[in-house]
């Protein structure tokens, strides 16, 4: 479910030209809900599970191994992946210049740390965090918004595109199976430590990334529509409770 937004999100793109503002507007609110979620959801699991030593190394294992991954395939022509291609200096590579096996390994560096710990969230026996699947899904859905208008500006067929969002949502899907069937029965500190490296990776993905991209377009108001989506997502935490 997570995962389809990304095909959800690369429709309405294709379908319809979205203005860069809105894009950003959905940017910003989907970067406040992973926020919350890394610090209400995340974070508090793997501490409950593994305490401050198993929590503190994966978080910062998971920003660092992101950042450096990230960095390579900035290299490769992935540096843009979710920009919707209409802000001069910060437009995707165009479908000639190699660029599209940097782009899915990229999309793919964001979404599976989110998607393991879904699976990873059916292991304490009470199913799956609402609120980290409503996070990946709004998360999702401004990427596959703003990726999918970046390729179609820089020439890339509709094939190319649903073909790449398409696979990433059903690897997206693979991660949670992988993180419930083969984490199962780990330790507390390792199931901590996996919790807290998805959150490093997606807390470093969205200064990386997705909060360039909202603050660009719509930097007068992005910081008011990041805290609604934080809040949205702080309030079904409570409730969820």
């Amino acid at each position: 479910m997570g995962g389809s937004a990304l095909v959800v999100g690369a429709g309405i793109a294709w379908l319809v030209a979205l203005p860069q503002r809105l894009i950003a507007a959905v940017m910003a609110i989907g970067a406040g809900v992973l926020i919350s979620a890394v610090a209400f959801d995340l974070m508090d699991e793997a501490y409950a599970r593994g305490g401050f030593d198993s929590t503190a190394l994966g978080f910062l294992a998971g920003a660092a191994v992101y950042t450096f991954a990230n960095v390579l395939l900035s290299r490769q022509g992935a540096r843009h992946r979710k920009r919707s291609g209409t802000n001069p200096g910060a437009t995707q590579q165009n479908a000639d210049q190699g660029s599209g096996l940097a782009l899915a390994v990229g999309a793919l560096l964001d979404g599976i740390p989110e998607s393991v710990v879904i699976g990873t969230s059916l292991l304490g026996g009470k199913g799956v965090s609402l609120v980290t699947v409503a996070a990946v899904f709004l998360s999702n859905v401004p990427e596959g918004l703003s990726s999918a208008a970046g390729m179609k500006r820089a020439g890339r067929s509709a094939g190319y595109v649903f073909g790449v969002w398409g696979g990433i949502a059903l690897a997206s899907g693979l991660a949670s199976l992988f993180g419930y069937s083969m984490l199962a029965g780990v330790s507390p500190d390792v199931l901590a430590a996996v919790t807290a490296v998805a959150a490093g990776a997606i807390l470093a993905m969205l200064v990386d990334t997705m909060i360039p991209e909202a603050t660009e377009a719509s930097h007068d108001y992005s910081g008011l529509i990041a805290v609604l989506g934080f809040l949205a997502a702080f309030v079904l935490t409570k409730l969820g409770g």
